[in-house]
C-alpha cells in the first residue's frame, strides 16, 4: 500500500524546513551582534557567520522554488 503526501502536506514540510532556516539565520545575526559587542571582535568569526548566512539565504531560495512547484501541481 502507497500513501502519498497530499500537495498541502508537501507544502507544509517545506515551509517547515524554510521557517528552520530562518530560526538558525536569525541566531546567526545574534552571533554578530554578540562578537561585534566584544572589546576586539575576530574578523574569522564575522566572516563565518555571514558565510553561514549566504548559505542559509541559498537554501531558503531553493526551498521556495520547491514549493512553488509543489503549488503548481495539481492534485
Amino acid at each position: 500500500m502507497t500513501i502519498n503526501l497530499t500537495k498541502e502536506e508537501k507544502a507544509q514540510i517545506i515551509s517547515s524546513h524554510i521557517k528552520n532556516i530562518n530560526y538558525t539565520k536569525y541566531n546567526l545575526e545574534i552571533d554578530i551582534i554578540q562578537e561585534n559587542a566584544k572589546d576586539t571582535p575576530s574578523a574569522s568569526a564575522l566572516s563565518n557567520f555571514n558565510e553561514q548566512i549566504d548559505e542559509a539565504d541559498n537554501q531558503i531560495a531553493a526551498l521556495e522554488t520547491k514549493l512553488a512547484a509543489v503549488n503548481a501541481l495539481t492534485e
